[in-house]
């Protein structure tokens, strides 16, 4: 009987993360930058890298390695409208997808994903690919994002037109 109870906490875990997965895509793609804010756990990390294999993003170059101070900055830098990626953004969709339940812990998941974003600006489409891995939280009760790394399969080389989140 544990083990079935412990199969069906897992179950709900990993349920309630890959929905709050799907929910951040959805906020993004509508630009609701400040709701999307209200997702993260206040000690949490917005990760992406350049190098590709990289686990200790605190001491290597990345585009972006935000604290809760950086992604309040870098929202209200989009929300402005005085800088080019707010005046001129993208219009995004995401799809979030391949989900693996990759640790558990009791009040924290890791689940890692595939991710493809079409950001269609001036009558050009883009496609960004990425392996998403997210840490999700329940300590507070209900899921918060804790750390979200994103992998960009062409992380290597100049890229452009990244003037949204990921």
């Amino acid at each position: 009987m544990m083990d079935q109870k412990n199969t069906l906490f897992s179950q709900q875990t990993f349920a309630g993360a890959i929905e709050l997965i799907w929910r951040e895509a959805e906020l993004l793609d509508r630009k609701d930058y400040r709701e999307w804010l209200s997702l993260w756990d206040p000690a949490g990390f917005y990760v992406v890298p350049i190098d590709p294999a990289t686990t200790d993003f605190a001491a290597t170059l990345n585009y972006a390695y935000d604290d809760q101070d950086m992604r309040e900055k870098r929202v209200q830098r989009m929300m402005s409208g005085y800088s080019a990626s707010a005046s001129d953004a993208a219009r995004t969709v995401r799809t979030v997808s391949r989900f693996t339940l990759t640790s558990e812990t009791s009040d924290e998941v890791e689940v890692s994903s595939a991710q493809i974003v079409v950001a269609y600006k001036r009558g050009k489409s883009t496609l960004f690919a990425a392996d998403l891995t997210h840490r999700i939280s329940f300590a507070s009760g209900e899921p918060r994002i804790a750390q979200k790394v994103i992998r960009l399969i062409d992380s290597t080389e100049a890229l452009s037109a990244i003037g949204f989140l990921l």
